[in-house]
Order: structure tokens, then C-alpha cells, then sequence
């Protein structure tokens, strides 16, 4: 019996958009379209060519208008104006991101050590704007229905005749969050690993990992406070001195003096402790 990869696409294609684009996300249903007819509408199509063994699968993502420009919109912080076309700087956000969902795809897969998907590996392959009612020859289309800080979104993903077997509960309504486990653990890591990759590439992602013994020294910062001279020579055991933090704020955590996000703090087996809130830019509300 084939491995089953329904739910690790799923969770990846939500964790990869809620870490490029600092939303929340979830994948509300997912759709196997049997008349193969996508929308009127122009979108942008992505293909990643997927190896693994002796199988090569090309998967085509077809990204419709709405949900490239919010895409695009948000990975700039939602700053720009939101456009009501595809163009060069849409497209390429666009590749960027189904790039990084690729590599993300396949490092979780290799984690799980699936004896029949082994050594799995992708590369992007041709990207182009086209109106999507338009693209024939095309089979295993499913609509996938993505909601990110409470909007709906609409992408299509086909598959060829070789993942037919691999996919058989990708129209599950069970969410993606609900993933084994296995797969959880390996989550924020093979999400974080894929960017890397995207980056800098497989061989530098390598080289990376040769430093990553190397021990950080970190620490939690309380509060701070700006004070004369003057004041500091005047002190004496007791002496009170009130912070800026309140009390009710986030603790900056830093790594080697760096500022690298930020928690709250909490009692580990009668020790002090920091959980994690936020890794890198707070995120918009």
C-alpha cells in the first residue's frame, strides 16, 4: 500500500503560507474538480517536478488573480495598495511561494522515512500567466480552499497519474492541524529547512548545518531603563528601580544579544522559564 502524503501537502502548503506571509491559515475543504474546469479568470501556473526512486511527478499549481495579488500584498506586510491584476512582481512572489512549499513538501516527506518515497527531490520547472478555463490535458485537479486571517482563498493543484496512489485522503475534511503526530514534530523544522533551501540551496543548506552545534548564549530581558550617572553612583543595597516593561508586556528573548522575538515568562520543575510568543516581526493583528 502506498504512503499516503494527503495530509502532509496540506499542512504544508498552510504552515509555508503563515510563515512567509505572517497570517493564520488553515485549510478549510478540499475539492476534487471531475470536469476538470477551472475558472474564467486569468491565474498564474507554477510546475514542480517532484522525483523520488525511480517515479519523476510533475505537480501544476494554478494560482487564480485574487489570490496571487493578496499573496503578493501580504508577503510585502500589507503596506502596498492591493492590485486588481497579475503582474512581473506578482508572478515572482508567486514562484517564491510555491517554491518554498515545494522544498517544504519534500523535506517533510524525507523525515518521515517512507520506504516507497524515498530521497525525494524537486526542482521548479516552467511558470507562466494564462486564463485558466483555457488549460486542457489535465487530470487529478483538486480546488483547495485556503483561509488566511479569516479570508477565504482559491488554489488549484493537479497531479499526474503517478501521485494517484499517494493522495487518496487529500479531500478529507479532517484539517491539517490534525496531522500524526510524526508529522507535527517535524513541522516547524522541515518549514524552516525549506526556506533555507530556497535561499541558499541544498548544498549551502548543508554547509549551514556544520554550525549548528555552535552554542548561543541566551538570555530574557525584563525590562531596561535609561539612568545618569549620577543616579547609579547613589545607589545602595535596596535601592528600587522601576523598568519601562509593563507588566503585562512581552519579554524580549535574545540569542547572543540579539533581539530574535519575544514570550512570556513560566515555571519550569520550580526553575524560571520563557515561552515562546513570537519568532522574528510581531505578527499583525
Amino acid at each position: 500500500m502506498a504512503s499516503d502524503l494527503s495530509n502532509i501537502i496540506k499542512n504544508e502548503i498552510v504552515s509555508t503560507l503563515e510563515s512567509l506571509l505572517s497570517v493564520s491559515g488553515s485549510v478549510e475543504d478540499v475539492l476534487l474538480l471531475d470536469d476538470k474546469i477551472l475558472d474564467s479568470e486569468q491565474c498564474i501556473k507554477v510546475t514542480s517536478q517532484f522525483e523520488f526512486g525511480s517515479n519523476s511527478s510533475a505537480w501544476d499549481f494554478y494560482i487564480p488573480t485574487a489570490t496571487a495579488t493578496k499573496f503578493e500584498y501580504l508577503m510585502l506586510g500589507g503596506i502596498a495598495d492591493l492590485k486588481d491584476s497579475i503582474d512581473d512582481e506578482i508572478s515572482d512572489a508567486v514562484k517564491e511561494i510555491i517554491s518554498t512549499i515545494s522544498g517544504s513538501i519534500t523535506t517533510s516527506v524525507n523525515a518521515q522515512g517512507f520506504e516507497d518515497i524515498s530521497g525525494m527531490k524537486f526542482s521548479l520547472g516552467d511558470s507562466g500567466v494564462i486564463r485558466c478555463s483555457e488549460e486542457s490535458n489535465i487530470t487529478q485537479v483538486y480546488k483547495i480552499l485556503i483561509q488566511l486571517n479569516e479570508e477565504s482563498l482559491v488554489l488549484y493543484l493537479a497531479f499526474d497519474d503517478v501521485m494517484v496512489s499517494y493522495i487518496s485522503n487529500l479531500t478529507s475534511n479532517a484539517p491539517a492541524e490534525q496531522e500524526s503526530t510524526q508529522v507535527g514534530q517535524v513541522e516547524t523544522t522541515s518549514t524552516n529547512n525549506s526556506v533555507l533551501s530556497s535561499l541558499l540551496g541544498e548544498e549551502s543548506v548543508d554547509n549551514l548545518r556544520l554550525l549548528f552545534d555552535i552554542k548561543l548564549r541566551l538570555s530574557v530581558r525584563l525590562g531596561t531603563k535609561v539612568c545618569l550617572l549620577r543616579d547609579v553612583i547613589s545607589w545602595d543595597i535596596g535601592e528600587i528601580i522601576e523598568l519601562t516593561q509593563m507588566t503585562n508586556e512581552p519579554l524580549e528573548i535574545l540569542v547572543n544579544g540579539v533581539v530574535i522575538g519575544d514570550g512570556e515568562a513560566v515555571i519550569v520543575d520550580g526553575k524560571f522559564g520563557v515561552k515562546i510568543k513570537n519568532i522574528g516581526e510581531p505578527k499583525l493583528n
